[in-house]
């Protein structure tokens, strides 16, 4: 049968049919009344049935919308009632006013009508406040997600704990990729026999198998000095947690043996392509190795890098090769270059002064005009003293300009050679990396995940007391139609004598080596003694600092300035090395206002201590036992807390020394 509706849309039409018959057959009947009275027998029958039917049609749709109406409110109140979904009514003052059984059954009582939230859930409350609308929150031990409709005072509470399980599980079985490479292994097996060396292979081996096995990595060994490593993100997050104790296993075992090899490892985590997962896993390998090796570099999908280790000083690896090697190819791109563009650091120390006065140096022996880029205001007293030694020589001087002349002077052929530092927001200008296509990075920081993008020559050598160290190697293998001059050689000793405080510090063989080199060529130590000077008030200063020494953890001195005193970063560096000689004092760090805005920390260990890694967590960097680090727009007290933290966290499962 048709349904009420549908007859709804024809009754109208059939109305008018029925007019117009009944007209008709009046019609008829002035001619023929039989057949007008047959006729209108027949149509009252019609319409005596038709109007039947859509009565009782009528009624029988009636009869269905009520029932539906009344099933419709029925299932709403039942399904309000027994649905898995927690729904909560609150007033104003957190008080609950109405709850479904299902969300009592949450609480794992019978109700908890006229009960304050503050009693129930307390963690609900913040979220009301901060007119947050939705949140995944824990109620005893399972996991809801809440969504708010604070207009109405109405919470849905929606069960995800095996969603949130299925998800956690998700996250800790993903495949990661450790490449491990045992960093000194040819230099200390060149001279060894074939029983020596199968024995410390044995023994490494035995180790790293016996790690593997104790959290269940997978291991191959590839070559003589690599391994690759399958870990999943649970097995990785242990590791990290016990700050991968295997690199002091491995560097201990192997000391006792006089054989003291150490690791490397790169990991590739985050992507879900086991190719992709390779090349992150190279890529942090190189990192790590580029920063001294010993250590561990995890890339992350945000693009941070995390490192674990670096506790010894590097070993000197690098050779006279590599140095004539580099030598030859900065020669050949400053000749095919129209002039040679040097760049340091901010706040440029005489190690970036050096340097860069010894690649200006590089450049006018290959006949090509190297200019110094300096931002006067920007220099501490000593280089000030040296600067002023230099204005006496009127051509040397000629060649120092700001950055504004730098940038109108730059064309498509000019090379911009950075030394002292890899890091783009750490250089006087960082318009001109922009601008200068051609640039090459000389520096002996250990290698952080801030980077010069796309350089033609990377010479980074961590095992190096100073960049002037590295540039005076550079210089023995230039041609010598140029001979150096005292004052550019002393200006480049002073920079090995101060990074090395006076070849007391991160000095080898090399240092001593470059040392002589300047000597014969005319470096005049007695100059450099009178650039090192400082005045009283300087001295009175870094006393005060030191005055407010404490220790937060044994062997490691905290000094801090008063809130409203600006120091430079040279004094805050001077009171760190003064406090490093204190007896009993293995680390030191000092805090100060660098200006207004800013905070600086200056941090110095003598090696059992990896500042490094302490200062790269407050997004500071620099050596294992010299770093630092800028903190924007934060009180001195408020450094302080973030410093002690980063403290903590370093000392977490070490033994503190």
């Amino acid at each position: 049968m048709p349904s009420y509706f549908n007859k709804r849309m024809i009754r109208y039409p059939l109305y008018g049919l029925a007019i117009l018959a009944a007209l008709l057959l009046v019609a008829v009947a002035f001619y023929k009344w039989i057949i007008s009275l047959i006729g209108l027998i027949v149509f009252g029958c019609a319409f005596f049935l038709a109007f039947y039917f859509e009565k009782r049609s009528h009624e029988e749709t009636e009869e269905y919308i009520s029932t539906l109406s009344y099933r419709v409110k029925r299932v709403g109140e039942e399904a309000l009632m027994e649905m898995p979904i927690g729904i909560m009514l609150i007033n104003d003052e957190y008080y609950i006013e109405w709850t479904n059984p299902f969300l009592a059954s949450c609480f794992n009582e019978d109700t908890v009508v006229g009960r304050s939230l503050y009693d129930v859930a307390e963690n609900l409350v913040p979220l009301i406040k901060q007119e947050v609308d939705s949140e995944i929150i824990t109620l005893n031990e399972r996991k809801y997600h809440v969504i708010l409709k604070l207009k109405e005072k109405l919470l849905y509470f929606f069960d995800v704990t095996e969603q949130k399980e299925i998800e956690k599980q998700f996250h800790e079985e993903r495949t990661n990729i450790a490449i491990i490479f045992l960093d000194n292994y040819d230099e200390l097996t060149q001279g060894m026999d074939d029983q020596t060396r199968s024995s410390l292979n044995s023994l490494v081996t035995s180790i790293l198998n016996k790690w593997a096995k104790e959290y269940g990595v997978f291991l191959k060994r590839v070559s003589s000095e690599r391994f690759v490593a399958v870990i999943n993100e649970k097995i990785l997050q242990v590791l990290e947690k016990e700050k991968f104790g295997i690199l002091d296993d491995v560097r201990e075992t192997t000391s006792k043996q006089n054989v003291p090899l150490t690791l490397s490892i790169g990991v590739g985590t985050g992507v879900p392509s086991l190719p992709e997962l390779g090349t992150l896993a190279q890529s942090s390998l190189d990192l790590a190795l580029g920063r001294g090796g010993d250590q561990v570099a995890i890339k992350q999908t945000n693009g941070k890098v995390k490192f674990y280790g670096g506790k010894t000083n590097p070993m000197e690896k690098r050779t006279r090769v590599r140095a004539r090697v580099i030598s030859h190819a900065l020669r050949e791109t400053m000749i095919e270059s129209d002039k040679v563009i040097i760049m340091g650091h901010r706040h440029p120390d005489m190690d970036a002064i050096g340097a860069a006065i010894g690649i200006r140096k590089v450049a006018q022996m290959n006949q090509r005009e190297g200019y110094v880029v300096l931002n006067f205001n920007e220099i501490d007293n000593g280089v000030k003293r040296m600067m002023r030694e230099i204005k006496n020589n009127s051509d040397l001087y000629s060649r120092f300009i700001t950055p504004e002349e730098a940038l109108e002077m730059a064309t498509d052929d000019t090379l911009l050679v950075v030394v002292d530092t890899h890091k783009p927001s750490l250089v006087i200008e960082e318009k001109l990396l922009n601008k200068i296509d051609k640039v090459v990075v000389i520096d002996h920081h250990r290698r952080g995940e801030d980077f010069i993008k796309n350089p033609l020559l990377v010479y980074m050598e961590p095992y190096a007391s100073s960049t002037a160290e590295l540039v005076t190697e550079l210089l023995e293998y230039q041609p010598k139609h140029e001979k150096i001059s005292m004052l550019e050689a002393t200006s480049l000793l002073a920079g090995i004598i101060v990074d090395t405080k006076s070849f007391t510090l991160r000095t080898g063989s090399r240092t001593f080596d470059a040392a002589s080199y300047l000597r014969a060529q005319g470096a005049d130590t007695v100059l450099v003694q009178k650039f090192l000077k400082e005045d009283v008030e300087t001295y009175i200063k870094r006393a005060r600092l030191i005055e407010s020494v404490e220790f937060h953890h044994k062997g490691v001195a905290i000094a801090k300035a008063s809130e409203d005193v600006i120091y430079d970063s040279v004094l805050i560096a001077q009171a760190a090395d003064t406090l490093l000689t204190m007896d009993e004092v293995v680390a030191s760090f000092v805090i100060s206002k660098r200006d207004p805005e800013t905070v600086g920390i200056s941090a110095r260990s003598l090696g059992d201590v990896n500042v490094q890694i302490i200062m790269e967590n407050l997004n500071g960097g620099g050596h294992l036992t010299n770093a630092a680090t800028q903190l924007k727009e934060i009180s001195v007290g408020e450094a302080e807390q973030q410093l002690k933290e980063a403290l903590d966290e370093y000392f977490e499962g070490r033994k503190e020394t």
